[in-house]
Formats: C-alpha cells, structure tokens, sequence
C-alpha cells in the first residue's frame, strides 16, 4: 500500500464512531525505520484564515485495522475547541 492510498482513507474511531478525518502523513522513526503512527492535519479554522487547529497524532500501537474503505482505530478524541457563548444576534436567528 502506498502513502496516496492510505491518505484517501477515513480515520474512524472505534469507541464513538467518530470520523477523525484523513491521513495526512506518516511519522517514521529515522534511528529504526519504523513507522510510529499517522498524522490528521488539524482542520481549518474560517476557510484557514485563522490558521489550524492542532495536528493529531495517532501511535501506531493505537491502529486497530487498515481496511479497503477506512482506518478503525482505538485513541481517545481530540480535545475540541472551546465554544464561544451565543451572541445577541444568534438569539435572533434561531
């Protein structure tokens, strides 16, 4: 398999079955030539103006199936960012 086909993959996590993402990268040891995990870029905050939120990294060890379609994996969620509280005017449109 190579790093394109893994990267067309979605990354599920098994627990809450929420999709993570995609694979961005692979993290190699350079002192073993192992692959210590997969790297998710961190999504985009206002079309990426605001720059990104943090990469995940996912050990390999955490890796549970690399299937046809998705990647299964057993990691806790990523941190979310905190909410902002509801300004006046969202009161107005909801």
């Amino acid at each position: 398999m190579t790093l394109s086909e893994l990267c067309k993959k979605d990354v599920v996590q098994v627990e809450q079955g929420a999709n993570l993402g995609r694979a961005d990268d692979l993290r190699f040891n350079t002192q073993t030539a192992q692959i210590e995990g997969l790297v998710l870029l961190g999504r985009p905050k206002l079309f990426g103006f605001l720059g990104r939120q943090e990469d995940v990294f996912i050990p390999w060890a955490e890796i549970d199936t690399v299937g046809a379609d998705v990647i299964l994996v057993h990691t806790p969620l990523p941190a979310e960012a905190p909410r902002r509280k509801p300004s006046f005017l969202s009161g107005l449109f909801s």
